[in-house]
C-alpha cells in the first residue's frame, strides 16, 4: 500500500511539475509576443545587436516569470477556497 501511495504523489507532483512548465513557457512566449510593441530604441543605442536582443529576450523571461508565478498562485488558491466550507 506504501507504494501504491508513493507512485500517486510521484505521479501528482510530476503532473503539477509539468503543468508549472507549460504554463511559465507560455506566459514567456507571451511576454516576448507582448515586448515586440515596446521601443527599445528609447532606452538602448542599437536595439537590433545582439545585446538588445538578449536584454528584450531577458525581460521577456523576467516578465513571464512572475506573470506565470501569480496565475499559478491564483490556481492554487482557488484549489483550497473548495476545502475552506
Amino acid at each position: 500500500m506504501n507504494t501504491r501511495l508513493t507512485a500517486e504523489l510521484s505521479g501528482a507532483i510530476g503532473t503539477s511539475n509539468m503543468i508549472s512548465m507549460i504554463v511559465s513557457l507560455v506566459c514567456v512566449a507571451l511576454s516576448w509576443w507582448a515586448l515586440q510593441n515596446l521601443k527599445l530604441d528609447l532606452v538602448i543605442r542599437y536595439p537590433k545587436s545582439p545585446q538588445g536582443r538578449l536584454l528584450h529576450l531577458l525581460l521577456a523571461i523576467v516578465l513571464g516569470h512572475f506573470v506565470a508565478g501569480f496565475l499559478l498562485d491564483y490556481l492554487g488558491w482557488s484549489g483550497l477556497i473548495g476545502r475552506m466550507f
